[in-house]
């Protein structure tokens, strides 16, 4: 008796070391590990933006900042081909006031509300709740993830966006942080934060 209730832990146990095995080289893809991507795309020129005939010189064309900050875009793809967005951090408020009378940040904490634009440059259509892919980090490391609230600054990303390639959809994230910490970026990836690349902005 006792060495057959053995057998069964040791398979019991296998089992389970084999289950999580294949969930860890599911969720890496690869098994190279998350990408973290920081470096902004270029933005296009105030002429090239108006459809002037008057083309700005390459040497003259500002180069993207070394560090991704509030304002720029980045690139980022998803792990199926022909998957992929570009991500903007559009506006950023802090101590965000909530939209909702009866609910409100938890005691000794506040909310950040980071403003998301999305646009689909894939060949595929896109599909995810943004909200799971996204993240806040203070100054001492720690991670904060999201809530689903409303704030006053405007209306929230959608939990259930779809989008056909060259369709965008703008909406504002939520994070709940403790008083004290000082939020230092904000992190994206597609897939419901699944996706290797992982786009990350200096706030």
């Amino acid at each position: 008796m006792f060495r057959t209730r053995t057998r069964t832990r040791i398979r019991l146990a296998a089992t389970a070391a084999a289950v999580v095995a294949a969930f860890g080289l599911t969720a890496c893809g690869s098994g190279t590990g998350d990408e973290i991507v920081d470096k902004p795309k270029a933005k296009a020129s105030a002429k090239a933006e108006g459809g002037g005939a008057e083309k700005e010189p390459a040497a003259e064309k500002s180069a993207p900042p070394e560090v991704a900050g509030v304002g720029d875009t980045i690139a980022l793809k998803g792990t199926e081909s022909g998957s992929g967005l570009d991500v903007t951090v559009v506006k950023v408020v802090d101590n965000a006031e909530s939209g909702d009378e009866f609910f409100a940040p938890e005691d000794g904490r506040r909310w950040v509300g980071v403003q998301f634009r999305l646009v689909n440059t894939g060949t595929k259509a896109y599909s995810d709740s943004p909200g799971n892919g996204a993240q806040i980090a203070d100054d001492q490391g720690q991670q904060f993830g999201t809530v689903l609230a409303d704030i006053t600054a405007g209306p929230s990303m959608s939990s259930d966006v779809r989008l056909k390639p060259g369709a965008k959809a703008l909406g504002w994230v939520v994070f709940e942080v403790p008083k004290a910490s000082k939020a230092a970026t904000v992190s994206f990836a597609m897939e419901s934060g699944f996706a290797e690349q992982v786009g990350e902005w200096k706030l």
